[in-house]
């Protein structure tokens, strides 16, 4: 089995559809790393992810606006196309079976997650369907060690 993690913020606003009476969520995330070419100059490549949620749970829907920041995680799919104009091209696609949310861009346009969706919902899937869990760990104090431990 292969398994693709994605870290990125989306493309643009996810969309609902419904296929054979199931709810696929699709919604593309874009990752940019910084490189240096061979002269030095310092360059950006960006990899668009599309990627396809199918669950009968949409809750997560509303959050998973443009410039939001996600993690995903499912199985890649590779596809190949023919442009219009002739040219061949690949696309890579992710069936989604763990989605959550990170954030959203800052309001200059940078990422980092300045706003945050600690009580916004996320999502498994399995065989099962989607079970939601925590966005993030919750953390629990034990208070002072007990000194009257007995043993």
């Amino acid at each position: 089995m292969i398994k693709l993690q994605v870290i990125g913020n989306l493309g643009r606003d996810c969309v609902v559809n419904n296929v054979n009476n199931k709810s696929v969520i699709n919604f593309s995330v874009a990752h940019t790393e910084k490189f240096r070419d061979a002269q030095g100059n310092q360059k950006d490549r960006t990899i668009w992810v599309e990627c396809a949620y199918w669950t009968d749970r949409t809750a997560i829907a509303p959050y998973l606006k443009k410039g939001t920041q996600v993690y995903a995680e499912g199985q890649p799919d590779i596809r190949s196309y023919t442009t219009q104009d002739g040219r061949s091209g690949t696309s890579l696609t992710l069936r989604v079976t763990n989605v959550q949310l990170l954030g959203a861009r800052s309001n200059d346009g940078e990422g980092g997650g300045s706003q945050s969706y600690n009580n916004a919902p996320s999502y498994n899937s399995g065989y099962g369907g989607s079970q939601p869990v925590a966005a993030s760990p919750t953390q629990v104090d034990y208070g002072e060690p007990a000194d009257d431990l007995p043993f």
